[in-house]
């Protein structure tokens, strides 16, 4: 073989092994995940692009018990709860942020030692599962190793960082419940505490009966399309 060709044969050789260096292989987390992209897509039909599955997907390594705990049953119970009251939060994915500008001076308790840096009307309503008030948002970024406390403005400019304080949410705090929305589906104790924690004050107890029950649809609608039952305990 000619030098020329031996060389010609090597660059094409090198250009292949970078080819496949750059293609990324697909995430554990996304691999395993129970939603598959298409599933999601289909869950959320209008959604904001910044919502992205990619985001969703990177966003698991930070509680990689949730979705992934018990059978596969409980695993896609519990992702289409998440999912079901995420949908209400956003409208269907579709808001970033808090609409109504006005409540956004409330969310600053300065009772905390570490007040509000960002700003009284900073710590509005974010991401997935509208995250508000500066001490959720000092909470979260120090279980998440990310400053959300001086720069809360990243939960609604990076998708991951929005992912992550939904999760963040979902797998640590009882809210107003009396247990995380994640122990209330890995244990059984039905969808109705997952609402319960995340804004039972306003809405369980009869509350607010029509917000129940659109988050209840939303997770119905995403059982089926993820071909599991709902199983009890629907309502709060």
């Amino acid at each position: 073989m000619s030098r020329r060709r031996t060389a010609a044969v090597l660059s094409s050789l090198a250009l292949a092994g970078a080819a496949l260096v750059i293609q990324p292989a697909p995430s554990a987390s996304a691999a395993g995940f129970v939603v598959s992209e298409a599933q999601f897509n289909q869950m959320f039909p209008n959604r904001n692009s910044f919502y992205t599955y990619s985001g969703l997907t990177s966003a698991l390594s930070a509680y990689p018990g949730f979705a992934n705990t018990g059978s596969d049953t409980v695993k896609k119970q519990e992702a289409a709860a998440f999912l079901a009251n995420v949908n209400h939060e956003t409208g269907g994915l579709v808001h970033i942020v808090e609409q109504n500008q006005a409540n956004y001076p409330h969310y600053c308790d300065w009772n905390q030692p570490y007040g509000c840096p960002a700003g009284q009307a900073a710590y509005y309503g974010r991401g997935p599962i509208q995250l508000s008030w500066n001490f959720n948002y000092k909470a979260a970024g120090d279980a998440l190793g990310i400053d959300l406390l001086n720069n809360p403005w990243r939960v609604q400019n990076e998708a991951p960082v929005a992912w992550k304080t939904g999760l963040w949410y979902w797998n640590t705090q009882t809210g107003p419940g009396t247990m995380t929305p994640h122990n209330a589906m890995v244990n059984q104790a039905g969808f109705g505490q997952t609402i319960r924690s995340i804004n039972g004050s306003l809405e369980c107890d009869g509350k607010n009966p029509a917000q129940v029950q659109s988050r209840v649809d939303a997770y119905n609608r995403f059982t089926s399309i993820l071909g599991v039952s709902p199983g009890g305990n629907l309502y709060c």
